[in-house]
């Protein structure tokens, strides 16, 4: 019998919808051709490319489709775009801002950098994980050449102030950088609205293929090369274009802004479907992020006295496939850094569950998921010292 399989982990990757596979694959079959040749099927891959551009560029409301640079992932867009401001301005000064709950992406770059003599600032956030604009303000000094602050946290869903933290960037004269990889396909994304000078986004988290990205650079914005080597991407990303999908980077981000309204609805709907059931049927329950800032998918909760990582075992003994909000899952004894930045402590930290919906879930999968939750939070209580000892006031 095959095991019933539920997936509520779409933070993590999605599946790649049929219409964006159905747009790749020519580029696997006839359409293989090099897009940097100048027989016909490279040029004909070119114009696939130059296309696609002006499709990404229309979907995040960029002024010029030269604005938009291809890469193989978020985790390379972030890494170029800070990088890339270090090295190109680092005669300006070397101190860089960023904030406490920040992917691994930005912060294991911050902390390459620190190692090569730049100087970064953490800016900490609230107990609801949202970064104050002033406090950015109140980093910047005459050497700061770089912030880069995401625009909603990947596991707590937390939607930060971009705008407003563009405005006190632009007002210093200082470069703004935003990863906006969970974003992307779950809220409006305007970069002339929103005034960022950067923006990174990866194809994997709104129905597109894995090993797909994005760094938007607006016009007039100097940064150093990240990766050398041939003259593709306009001489700034060497390497052979990933004809395929790019295509289908394009075409999963055009279909996810076309349908964002509806999306956003659906998803915002389960959210709240799962937060009601668990919060009513559940005791010793407590919600991280931002209760109405926050992406409409995202849902991440701490039970008191048990460990993520065993709801997570179970769980998928169920078929329930989620994510914990401790580290414990990758090897480490530490919780995740975005839960002790929001102040949980540890013992909190490590009963958290971060359940992220997508299109094809369904409220029945999410009243089994309660109902499953109900039944395990209970079971693994009832083996719990910490929940014993709670019970007898001790």
């Amino acid at each position: 019998m095959q095991e019933r399989v539920i997936y509520f982990d779409h933070a993590a990757t999605t599946y790649v919808k049929p219409e964006v596979l159905e747009a790749m694959i020519p580029y696997f079959t006839q359409n293989f051709g090099n897009a940097s040749s100048i027989y016909s099927i490279g040029r004909q891959n070119r114009n696939a490319i130059e296309d696609a551009r002006s499709t990404v560029a229309k979907s995040i409301g960029a002024q010029n489709p030269s604005e938009i640079y291809f890469t193989g992932s978020g985790t390379e867009a972030d890494n170029w775009a800070i990088k890339g401001t270090a090295l190109y301005h680092q005669k300006k000064g070397k101190h860089i801002i960023t904030s406490t709950i920040e992917h691994p992406a930005v912060l294991a770059t911050c902390e390459f950098l620190q190692k090569q003599g730049f100087v970064i600032t953490y800016i900490p956030v609230d107990n609801e994980g949202l970064v104050n604009p002033d406090d950015v303000d109140k980093a910047i000094r005459p050497d700061t050449i770089l912030v880069t602050i995401m625009m909603a946290n990947n596991e707590i869903g937390t939607i930060q102030p971009i705008k407003e933290i563009a405005q006190v960037c632009k007002k210093h004269g200082v470069l703004f950088h935003t990863d906006a990889v969970q974003a992307a396909g779950n809220i409006p994304i305007n970069v002339q609205d929103l005034g960022v000078d950067m923006l990174s986004v990866s194809g994997h988290k709104f129905y597109g293929p894995k090993g797909t990205g994005m760094l938007y650079i607006r016009k007039g914005v100097r940064i150093e090369n990240l990766i050398h080597g041939g003259h593709q991407e306009r001489n700034r990303r060497a390497g052979t274009e990933n004809v395929p999908g790019i295509v289908g980077f394009a075409k999963a981000l055009e279909l996810a802004t076309l349908n964002l309204d509806a999306h956003y609805q659906k998803l915002y709907s389960l959210r709240e479907r799962a937060l009601k059931g668990i919060f009513e049927r559940i005791p010793h329950v407590r919600l991280n992020g931002h209760r109405e800032k926050r992406l409409p998918g995202n849902l991440n909760v701490s039970f008191e006295f048990v460990e993520g990582e065993s709801i997570l075992l179970m769980l998928d003994m169920k078929g329930i496939k989620a994510s914990s909000g401790s580290a414990c899952t990758s090897g480490s004894l530490d919780p995740s850094h975005v839960l002790l930045a929001i102040g949980l402590p540890h013992e909190i930290a490590h009963g958290s569950l971060r359940l992220s919906f997508g299109e094809q879930n369904t409220e029945e999968e999410v009243d089994y998921l309660v109902d499953s939750l109900v039944e395990i939070i209970d079971k693994l209580r009832r083996m719990s010292p910490l929940y014993e000892d709670y019970v007898k006031g001790v």
